[in-house]
């Protein structure tokens, strides 16, 4: 047996570094401060290695735990130099080396094929990227005779596994494939065995085209790097990415892995952080968590080695202040000597982004708008017009998100998943993920004849995209996108026009939405808005219902309350308090007849399985029409001293003056000031383009893509 004696990842140079930084307050200090407490804490424990059980539960967790710890203790063994933790490894891996070939495959069943450990073979490949780098911290300590019964009993028949028996899925180009390659190929290199590596790097064809790591970076992501299944599921891929090219950049420089593909790794690490809220957190695009942040440690990991391998950016000083650690290797020790270095350090301020989507960037786009406040506060929208999503996609095609004060205000639901709650349906996707959380009406959009975009057709959908429009992503007081999807819905064209715009006379950047939908024949057009917090005032009537019914019977409506309906005539105004911060929505359309809908998920949810969330929906029929509202952040409530500082706001009126081929004209009023919004709908418009509406024997006219002119009296 050809085993190596040599840590994967660090060299004696870069630990002795390392270790110095023992007890020092630098962000390195802390973080391993942080991750020998953890570890002292679980090795405390009694050691465990169970058979099989539910996804997320005891058995589950405890072989996620005992990767997890093999790793640390590994490392921590190496900077540290305390046997203790060598020795805990050694143990753990020698107790998996005995029990793994008595275990049978798993007898849960999954869309993955099964592991020995786990009912699917995806947490298997993370067990063995993980153990394989620990044992490599620690396989010169140990014995030949140890070397050899963990290598044999347990390693091998895992890598055999992997590229023999599941050969079929190893060079699969997904999320999934990312791990099966990372995690044999760096098994190899800690075994002396680089037949292994190669098959990782190259696919078993060998050709780096058909399967292997190299396939994966140049196939799974757009050429803007932006990952098609949203940044939950890219978050997760970038763990194994980040460190197995860290592992390639040591063990085969003649890739120059991140200069490959036009540094495709810096790209999509960059897409990856382009997307998270000033907060640290990721949008809820297609299924994912409401929790998920910058502060995951594949994101740690990402973060450093995007510091190290590309350079100096303060943004990366900004996330790294939030994720309050660095990665425990040299990378993220590059890192927190430049945060010890700067004196402040302010909060990541991304610039705006278009991020195009499909293999070759054609397939529409994300787009995320970025703007600062009077105070420095960060406003955050976006729109999605890009691809579907595949199995994780969800139906919201030109759906939008908006934050800013430090909350998302127009919301995404996420999926329906209480993750590795084992009582919740095993920790899986409940039905209720399909039934609402997936359907358009749960998103900040527009909904037709109360049904879901593509027929909740994943195959559909997944054949047809949102097409770009304009992106205007550079100015400091107007910034904006717009987009088509003309497929989504039968013989319905949908074009979305959203702006941020920053007047003298308001507090914060005010969101501008337009919304057009044309069709030869009538429907019924739902413009919903998910929000959070209390109501405070509207400027219409409307009943409360004594008794609460379903507000549908199918695509997601079955799960809503109808809590209240109003009138609403040619103007809505809603206007709710969140946190510390009012928010105050105009809305209307091209028609005089508007109803306005109070909801609340938990209908038709006898297992409880839906949180709690409002919503509030602008109802109207027509064929051609135009819906056009303005999101305006005002004032200031503190509950403990009883304040509350401007909670009416300025703006009190939104009309549509005109739309059709050529344009859309908003006017948007309040109290000393008017702003006329004009936006082209020319689908080939350019910042050349001349437009000319006449309404009333009044002529608006402008070139480009918009155009706002601001009135004050």
């Amino acid at each position: 047996m050809n085993t190596t004696t040599l840590p994967v990842l660090l060299s004696n140079e870069e630990l002795a570094d390392l270790h110095k930084e023992i007890g020092r307050p630098s962000l390195m200090g802390n973080t391993i401060a942080k991750l020998q407490a953890e570890l002292e804490q679980y090795m405390a424990l009694p050691m465990d290695v169970p058979g099989h059980g539910e996804a997320g539960g005891y058995e589950h967790n405890k072989h996620k735990q005992n990767y997890q710890y093999i790793n640390l203790a590994g490392r921590l063994f190496l900077i540290t130099k305390d046997e203790r933790y060598a020795e805990y490894a050694g143990k753990l891996l020698a107790m998996y080396a005995d029990k793994y070939l008595t275990f049978d495959f798993h007898i849960q069943r999954n869309t993955n094929p099964p592991g020995r450990l786990f009912h699917q073979i995806l947490n298997e490949h993370m067990w063995l990227m993980y153990a394989s780098l620990g044992y490599s911290c620690i396989s010169a300590w140990l014995s030949q005779a140890q070397r050899s019964h963990i290598v044999e009993r347990l390693f091998k028949p895992m890598l055999e596994m992997f590229t023999e028996k599941y050969g079929h899925d190893f060079d699969r180009i997904h999320n999934h494939g990312i791990w099966a390659v990372a995690a044999v190929g760096i098994c190899g290199i800690a075994i002396g065995e680089r037949r292994y590596l190669e098959i990782s790097v190259f696919g078993h064809n060998g050709d780096g085209e058909t399967g292997g790591f190299l396939a994966q970076i140049s196939k799974l992501f757009a050429p803007s790097g932006y990952y098609m299944e949203g940044p939950y599921y890219h978050r997760f891929a970038i763990r194994p990415l980040a460190v197995f090219a860290e592992v390639l950049h040591r063990h085969m420089p003649e890739l120059d892995i991140y200069n490959y593909k036009d540094q495709v790794i810096k790209q999509t690490t960059q897409a990856l952080l382009a997307t998270a809220y000033p907060n640290g957190l990721f949008p809820a695009l297609n299924d994912a968590s409401k929790t998920m942040a910058i502060t995951d440690m594949g994101v740690v990991v990402a973060v450093s080695m995007y510091f190290k391998r590309y350079g100096f950016d303060k943004n990366l000083l900004g996330m790294a202040q939030i994720q309050n650690q660095v990665w425990m290797h040299p990378c993220g020790q590059a890192l927190s000597e430049a945060c010890d270095a700067e004196a402040t350090i302010d909060p990541p301020f991304w610039p705006s982004v278009e991020l195009n989507e499909g293999p070759d960037g054609t397939c529409g786009a994300q787009g995320f708008l970025r703007m600062q406040a009077k105070d420095k506060d960060i406003c955050q929208l976006s729109m999605n017009y890009g691809q579907h999503g595949m199995d994780h996609g969800h139906f919201d095609t030109l759906g939008i998100a908006f934050y800013n004060r430090g909350q998302e205000v127009l919301r995404e639901y996420g999926f329906a998943r209480w993750v590795n709650v084992e009582p919740k349906f095993g920790g899986r996707y409940l039905d209720e993920n399909k039934s609402y959380a997936r359907q358009t009406i749960n998103h900040n959009s527009v909904t037709v004849d109360e049904g879901c975009q593509n027929q909740f057709d994943i195959k559909r959908a997944d054949s047809v995209h949102g097409k770009p429009h304009f992106f205007m992503g550079e100015g400091t007081e107007l910034q904006a996108m717009s987009a088509f999807a003309d497929e989504h819905y039968p013989g319905m064209g949908m074009q979305r026009t959203v702006m941020m715009l920053k007047s003298d006379m308001l507090e914060s950047p005010l969101l501008i939405d337009l919304y057009r939908l044309t069709s030869e024949k009538p429907h019924q057009y739902d413009y919903s808005h998910q929000y959070q917090g209390q109501i405070i005032r509207t400027d219409f009537e409307y009943k409360t219902n004594t008794e609460l019914h379903p507000l549908g019977d199918n695509y997601g409506y079955q799960h809503l309350w109808s809590l209240a309906r109003g009138e609403a005539g040619s103007n809505a105004l809603i206007s709710w308090l969140q946190g510390n911060s009012y928010y105050t929505w105009l809305g209307t359309s091209s028609s005089a007849d508007n109803e306005v809908i109070f909801t609340q998920t938990g209908a038709n949810d006898p297992q409880f399985n839906l949180r709690y969330e409002n919503s509030f929906i602008l109802r109207t029929t027509g064929k051609d029409l135009l819906f056009a509202s303005a999101l305006e952040t005002h004032g200031y409530f503190n509950e403990a001293v009883e304040a509350s500082v401007n909670a009416r706001g300025k703006l009190h009126q939104i009309k549509v003056l005109a739309h059709s081929e050529t344009g859309s004209v908003v006017a948007i009023e309040g109290e000393g000031i008017r702003f006329t919004v004009m936006v082209s709908n020319q689908p080939n418009v350019t910042d050349t383009t001349e437009h000319r509406i006449i309404i009333n024997d009044k002529t608006y006219s402008w070139k480009g893509f918009l155009a706002v002119e601001q009135e004050t009296k």
